[in-house]
């Protein structure tokens, strides 16, 4: 089986499992604080940017010439199944056509910029080096 093939099995099997996380995040925090504002979606747009840093500063940045499975099956895989535009974008649209445009607002800022200081504090917790 060619590389390219084994890099599109890891992204897959790491995507499988990362969407089957967000599902279950987004499902519980849907069922304990409600479906006003998305949490479950803040919830794991933050926590995949703290490990997406982690993994920056512990793996480094991927070599095209290493064995880059790891990177792959975690970060590309685990971590874009996990974390989400689009459902950020989808509910984002929606708060804004309900007429809550304050949360809209709440909802763009809060991901954009706790998703860098995530990112960063991910990567000072994982010594903080590349």
């Amino acid at each position: 089986m060619g590389q390219a093939i084994v890099n599109m099995l890891l992204v897959a099997l790491g995507g499988a499992v990362g969407g089957m996380g967000r599902f279950a995040i987004s499902s519980f925090l849907a069922k304990h604080l409600g479906s006003a504002f998305p949490w479950g979606t803040l919830a794991v747009n933050l926590s995949g940017s703290i490990a997406a840093g982690w993994l920056l500063g512990t793996l480094g940045l991927p070599d095209a010439a290493a064995d880059n499975s790891l990177w792959l099956v975690v970060v590309v895989g685990v971590l874009g199944g996990y974390t989400t535009v689009s459902s950020f974008s989808l509910q984002t649209l929606e708060l804004w056509q309900r007429g809550n445009v304050a949360q809209a607002a709440v909802n763009i800022v809060a991901t954009v910029l706790l998703g860098l200081v995530g990112v960063y504090v991910g990567w000072q917790l994982a010594g903080g080096s590349i």
